[in-house]
C-alpha cells in the first residue's frame, strides 16, 4: 500500500514563479561535443530521438495511420472530419525542448497524415499560462494545446473561467482515473526526480537521501558548496522538494544536513551542465529527463540513482486551451499522447511513460522507476494548490536549514 502525505494548498496568483503543489505516495540523444564540458548547455540536455551510428537503438514505433483503438466511441469518425476541416494546423504551448517533443510531432503527423504543421512553442512552464492568459486578452491565443509540469499554475489556470476546454478522452479508461490530474487536464508522462553525480569526484554511489546525507557530511570542506539543489523559490524547485518533505518526512533529517554545503541553481540543465564540468560534484531532486541523455554521453563520467527512501514523481500536465482554434485537431493530439502508440513516442522523446505495455530499447518508464525503489517508495506529486500561509512556512523551514 502506498504511503499517503498530507493534503496542501496555494493561493498564488498565476504568474512566473508559481509552482507548490500537494504529493501522495502510490502508483535523440546525441554525441557528446569534443570540449563536452565547455559546450553542453539547457539547449541540448533533452533527450531526443535520433543520434549516431553509437547511439543505442530505439524500439520502433508501429504506428497505425488512421486508424484508432476498438474501445474509442463510435462517432470518432466524426472527430477525425472535423480536424480534417481545420486545416492540418496544431499549436502547441510546451515546457519541453524540441527533441523532447519531435517523436511525438512526427508519429501523430504518421498516424493523420492530414496533419500538416505542428507548431511547438517552447515557454517556461508557468509563462506558457500567463501568455495564453494575456493572448486571450488582447483578442485571440494560437495556442491549442499546453504541457507543462507546472502543478500549482496548472490549478490556478483550470480554476479560472474558460481556461480549460472540458474534454474526456477515450484513454482514459485504459490508462485510470489517476491520470486526469485536473479536470480536463491529462498525465502525458510520470516523470521521476534523481540523484546525480560526477564518478570522477564521488566514487561511492548513493543509494538512499540518507546515504547521499552521510557521504557529503563524512567531509564537509570537500563538499561545501559543491552540492547543487534546486531554487525552492521557483515552480519546480518547491514542487519536488515539498513533495519530499510531504511524502517522506524523514527526509527532513537528511536536508539537515546535505543543506548547509548546497548552492541552488533555477533548472536541471544548468545543474547538470555543472556537474558534467566538475564544479558540483552532485545534485538531487534533479528530473531524469535531462539527465539520461547526459548520462548517455558522458562515457561514465556523470550517473544517476533513484533514491529508495523516497523517489519523488511529478507528472507533465497536459490539456487543451479552452479557446483554440482547432479543438478537433487538439482532441486528436491529446489522444494520441495518451494512447499506446502516443506513450512510446512519448518515451522516445526521453519522458517517462506510465502507459501499462510500453517498454523496449531506449523508452524510459515509469515502471523502469518502480522496478529500481518499489511503488511503495514512490512519491506523486498530486495537482492542488498550495495556501501561502503554508507555502511561506515551508520555505521558512527549508531556507532555515540552508544558513
Amino acid at each position: 500500500m502506498a504511503r499517503s502525505s498530507h493534503h496542501i494548498g496555494t493561493g498564488y496568483t498565476l504568474g512566473p514563479a508559481n509552482g507548490p503543489a500537494s504529493v501522495y505516495r502510490r502508483p535523440v540523444r546525441r554525441p557528446l561535443a569534443a570540449a563536452f564540458a565547455a559546450t553542453l548547455a539547457l539547449g541540448t540536455l533533452a533527450a531526443c530521438g535520433g543520434g549516431d551510428s553509437d547511439a543505442p537503438k530505439v524500439a520502433e514505433n508501429k504506428i497505425s495511420a488512421g486508424q484508432v483503438p476498438d474501445y474509442y466511441p463510435a462517432d470518432y469518425a466524426d472527430l477525425i472530419e472535423a480536424a480534417q476541416k481545420e486545416g492540418g494546423k496544431l499549436t502547441v504551448y510546451s515546457n519541453l525542448g524540441d527533441e523532447n517533443m519531435a517523436p511525438i510531432v512526427r508519429d501523430f503527423k504518421k498516424k493523420y497524415d492530414f496533419i500538416k504543421t505542428v507548431s511547438v512553442n517552447e515557454l517556461d512552464s508557468d509563462e506558457l499560462f500567463q501568455k495564453t492568459l494575456s493572448e486571450n486578452a488582447a483578442g485571440s491565443s494560437p495556442a491549442d494545446v499546453l504541457i507543462s509540469s507546472a502543478a500549482t499554475a496548472w490549478a490556478d489556470f483550470s480554476a479560472r473561467k474558460d481556461t480549460v476546454l472540458e474534454y474526456k478522452s477515450p484513454e482514459l479508461s485504459e490508462l485510470g482515473e489517476s491520470a486526469e490530474l485536473l479536470p480536463s487536464v491529462y498525465s502525458m508522462s510520470q516523470d521521476p526526480m534523481t540523484i546525480a553525480y560526477n564518478t570522477s569526484l564521488m566514487e561511492t554511489p548513493p543509494t538512499t537521501l540518507t546515504d547521499f546525507a552521510k557521504i557529503v557530511t563524512s567531509d564537509e570542506d570537500k563538499y561545501k558548496n559543491k552540492v547543487t539543489v534546486r531554487d525552492p523559490e521557483g515552480s519546480f524547485g518547491f514542487t519536488v522538494t515539498r513533495a519530499l518533505t510531504e511524502g517522506n518526512p524523514e527526509a527532513w533529517s537528511d536536508l539537515e544536513k546535505i543543506l548547509p554545503l548546497t548552492r541552488p541553481e533555477t533548472s536541471s540543465g544548468t545543474q547538470l551542465e555543472k556537474i558534467v564540468a566538475g564544479e558540483y560534484t552532485a545534485g538531487f531532486l534533479i528530473s531524469a529527463s535531462p539527465a539520461y541523455p547526459v548520462v548517455e554521453d558522458s562515457a561514465g563520467l556523470v550517473k544517476i540513482v533513484f533514491p529508495k527512501d523516497g523517489t519523488v514523481v511529478l507528472p507533465r500536465g497536459l490539456g487543451i486551451a479552452a479557446e483554440a482554434p482547432h479543438p478537433a485537431t487538439s482532441k486528436l493530439f491529446l489522444d494520441f499522447a495518451l494512447s499506446d502508440e502516443g506513450q512510446r513516442a512519448v518515451a522516445e522523446g526521453g519522458l517517462a511513460s506510465y502507459r501499462e505495455g510500453v517498454k523496449g530499447e531506449g523508452l524510459h518508464t515509469y515502471q523502469e522507476v518502480v522496478d529500481a525503489v518499489g511503488e511503495e517508495n514512490i512519491i506523486h506529486v498530486e495537482y492542488k494548490p498550495v495556501t501561502k500561509d503554508d507555502a511561506a512556512a515551508w520555505l521558512e523551514r527549508f531556507d532555515g536549514l540552508r544558513k
